[in-house]
């Protein structure tokens, strides 16, 4: 049954599928829109309603809602505490209830475990401490394990603004050449307790946007163990889970 693997307020990505084209999607709500079929929504799912229908929250896009159209068929992913998984719908109804806009829609395929090494990106705000890794550390690595040096070598200060099981993106006073390990350290409180972190990352993007003052980087964790990943999930899923109650009490 769908409810084995899917519960309300489930992570969604939503992409437009290869079969369907762009689309005008007939607004409900005032105003008509396209979608675009490059790009991919996140959304939550929002009720199961047949064991082959379900409702989510419409997406949003900044701050625009994303009104797929009815009739369109989409690639749908659901971030799960059971993994990933994949599956195509269309989109068969578009309403509002208690203030939420839905969309109802029908899976046309079956649910099938969804094997990629991407990871649900959560937003934040994290202190966190960095540094690059010695020549001599890189040497040591091994297995993607490394040995660390005792060293008096500083650790910059950082934000973290966004992570997930598989890395992290953090803003910094200082640019990183791609391809850079760096020793990253930062604290999560899981279940009331705090847990210290220090991973390994790889750059992978580094760079100043237009109009800030600090670098932006995208590393990859790449030493990090199963379980140190899975507390990872389980604090995104637990800050999910504090957003959700407060936007229910807010509407109650």
């Amino acid at each position: 049954m769908l409810a084995d693997y899917i519960t309300p307020g489930d992570r969604l990505e939503i992409t437009a599928s290869e079969k369907d084209g762009v689309s005008l999607a007939p607004s409900d709500f005032g105003e008509d829109e396209f979608y675009d079929v490059n790009k991919s929504y996140r959304t939550r799912v929002y009720d199961l309603l047949t064991d082959d229908v379900i409702s989510v929250e419409m997406p949003m896009d900044k701050t625009k809602l994303v009104l797929l159209p009815v009739g369109g068929s989409f690639d749908l992913c659901f971030y799960t505490r059971k993994g990933l998984y994949q599956c195509y719908a269309r989109v068969i109804d578009r309403y509002r209830t208690n203030n939420v806009y839905i969309l109802e829609m029908q899976l046309t395929t079956n649910l099938r475990k969804f094997q990629r090494r991407e990871y649900y990106r959560f937003s934040c705000v994290l202190d966190m401490r960095c540094r690059r890794l010695l020549p001599e550390e890189e040497e040591r690595m091994v297995n993607h394990e490394v040995e660390f040096i005792d060293t008096d070598i500083l650790l910059e200060d950082g934000m973290i603004v966004d992570i997930s099981g598989g890395g992290a993106r953090f803003l910094s006073e200082t640019q990183y050449d791609i391809g850079t390990f760096i020793l990253f350290e930062f604290t999560l409180d899981i279940e009331g307790k705090p847990k210290d972190y220090s991973i390994i990352g790889r750059v992978v993007d580094s760079s100043m946007p237009p109009g800030r003052d600090s670098y932006e980087n995208r590393i990859k964790f790449i030493n990090i163990n199963d379980k140190d990943r899975e507390s990872i999930i389980k604090y995104i899923f637990e800050e999910e889970r504090k957003i959700r109650n407060r936007e229910f009490e807010k509407r109650s």
